[in-house]
């Protein structure tokens, strides 16, 4: 076993039973999310991302603010999860993969959320994109959103 292997098993030993389920599940979700991205045409992914709105859409206003004090820590502790475990996954898991993973964690708690689609001009492309989730008043994952994404959508 490397060493790297063998210092991060350690580090997953050392961090709670309920912070380690978590990570676990974090870790598995991201994998699903990012197949799902690599092998399922966006439209029809779009589809079971939730409800498609204008982010003038006063639902997804009232999504953000909302929550009980219970719900707003499983959210922050699901974006801690699916954070850390996507800087330890052996795939690419960047930011719409980590806000889908948490999307569905929280969905499967009960906890409401809103998946947010920004764009800006890019550097050396047409076009840079971001995605970032919220839930129970709690940034989950993306965060801090760069000042030059426009929000063009979300789910909620």
């Amino acid at each position: 076993m490397s060493g790297r292997l063998a210092a991060k098993l350690r580090r997953l030993g050392e961090v709670g039973s309920r912070r380690r389920a978590l990570l676990i599940e974090a870790a598995f979700w991201l994998l699903v999310a990012r197949l799902a991205l690599l092998a399922v045409p966006f439209p029809k992914l779009a589809r079971r991302l939730g409800v498609f709105v204008s982010p003038a859409d006063a639902r997804a206003a009232q999504i953000w603010p909302g929550g009980s004090e219970a719900e707003a820590r499983l959210a922050g502790e699901i974006g801690w999860a699916t954070v850390c475990a996507a800087r330890h996954v052996p795939f690419k898991a960047v930011c719409l993969p980590q806000a889908m993973a948490a999307r569905i964690m929280l969905s499967r708690r009960g906890v409401a959320s809103v998946l947010h689609f920004g764009a800006a001009k890019g550097r050396g492309k047409p076009l840079d994109a971001h995605a970032w989730l919220d839930a129970a008043g709690v940034e989950v994952t993306g965060y801090p959103v760069a000042g030059q994404f426009a929000e063009i959508a979300c789910f909620i």
